[in-house]
């Protein structure tokens, strides 16, 4: 079995440089996600509860667990869980929703589609901080003021969640994730105090504010989820959506004020840090990065240049109709993504203007240069406005890295395609 950021990891390394996060429309999370591949011997069920009534009269101790962001990409959006101890239920475990099994029946196919099944499990809670520990992750715990009826509540409908027969659930990168599964059993235990507090107060970040913040650090991961993000991330959202990062959940939680009392801040009794990384925090708010990403057609034009004088055979045709024919092809995948699978995430998405099958013309011959240098100029012209009207999507960093490549590309092939006119 194995965590949804163990496979995250491996797909970085096999495609992280050719646009590497298409295919990791799965992640994300890797947002909300854990870095351990677990086998069975470690995944380990607690017992069943004693009778409510047999419990002791104080409750469990309830604690929100909060994992910091790791040093590797796919550890960027943290990880939460909720850290049952009562000795005499036989508790102390943290229960968590970021598992699935790699050997599950369809699972290449269940992933490229976007119905890859996750499923909740339970640990040690000393094992499992030991394993976060190592991983330099920060690890935050807030022991939530419940009454004895609640936290045995929350103890028996945690207990039944990591049950065979109930554990898996279909896994969604925003609504349905890691931690929006951890914040829903809060809200149960709360009598629905999140959900009522939160679900009508407007988020000052969206979806698409998140996950840029939250990858930031990472050049290729960053630029390959603008690219296969459509529209639909960059939507306004309450905050109650935004409980799909922990770390917000965490900060959240902890104003909160008691429901009883209402203005009493003391939903949490402690708020402690178990493990304090040494990892430098992500940036709180998001910023305009796509300067950095208009250094990458500057760098692809230059290497364009010197590769035409240094290798024989290589003209500027040649590399135009290349970059071309790679861009049908990542245009192809936008198309799957958005029309043929439940990625729903990468609907609507402006960047198939910039990477579009059509420019496979090329392939059909001199002919359909000039075509596709117009077809290049105009969708190019048309990306740009549309990031005036709606849908509104977000594409500043995209069009920086690869308009000024797709207008390099258009004049070389006009012109060739002119110049083979004029002789024929």
């Amino acid at each position: 079995m194995f965590s949804t950021e163990a496979w995250i990891g491996r797909l970085g390394r096999l495609g992280q440089v050719s646009m590497c996060c298409l295919s990791l429309l799965a992640f994300y999370p890797g947002h909300s996600i854990q870095a351990q591949e677990l086998g069975d011997a470690q995944i380990e069920q607690p017992a069943q509860p004693q009778p409510i009534e047999k419990a002791i009269d104080a409750g469990p101790e309830v604690w929100l667990v909060t994992y910091g962001p790791g040093e590797i990409y796919w550890q960027r959006f943290g990880h939460n869980g909720i850290w049952i101890r009562d000795p005499g239920l036989g508790l102390d475990h943290v229960f968590n929703f970021g598992f699935f099994d790699f050997e599950q029946e369809g699972f290449l196919v269940s992933f490229l589609q976007g119905r890859l099944m996750y499923f909740s499990a339970a640990q040690p809670a000393q094992s499992e901080f030991t394993q976060y520990m190592n991983e330099n992750r920060s690890i935050r715990a807030q022991r939530l003021a419940l009454k004895p009826e609640q936290s045995l509540a929350l103890a028996d409908y945690l207990l039944n969640e990591v049950q065979p027969q109930n554990r898996d659930y279909l896994y969604d990168y925003y609504r349905n994730n890691c931690s929006t599964r951890v914040r829903d059993a809060l809200d149960l235990a709360l009598g629905g105090a999140l959900r009522n507090h939160y679900s009508q107060q407007a988020a000052k970040q969206n979806f698409r504010d998140h996950t840029r913040r939250l990858t930031i650090a990472d050049f290729w991961l960053y630029l390959g989820l603008e690219l296969g993000l459509g529209s639909p991330v960059d939507q306004s959202i309450t905050q109650w959506d935004e409980f799909f990062i922990p770390g917000v959940l965490a900060d959240e939680v902890a104003r909160l004020g008691n429901t009883d009392s209402p203005g009493q801040a003391d939903v949490v009794l402690e708020d402690v840090m178990i493990f304090t990384s040494s990892v430098d925090p992500p940036p709180a708010v998001v910023y305009q990065w796509w300067p950095r990403y208009l250094l990458i057609a500057l760098g692809l034009l230059v290497a364009g240049y010197f590769l035409k004088r240094l290798v024989p055979g290589v003209g500027a045709v040649c590399l135009a109709k290349s970059w071309s024919l790679f861009s049908a092809i990542i245009g192809l995948i936008i198309v799957y993504l958005w029309a043929f699978t439940d990625h729903e995430v990468a609907g609507n998405n402006l960047n198939i203007l910039l990477f579009n099958p059509l420019w496979i013309l090329v392939l059909l011959g001199h002919r359909f240069y000039t075509l596709t240098a117009r077809l290049l100029v105009g969708f190019g012209g048309l990306a740009l406005v549309l990031t005036l009207l709606p849908p509104h999507q977000y594409t500043a960093d995209v069009l920086a890295a690869f308009l000024p490549v797709n207008l390099v590309a258009a004049y070389v092939l006009f012109r060739e395609g002119r110049l083979k006119a004029e002789k024929a």
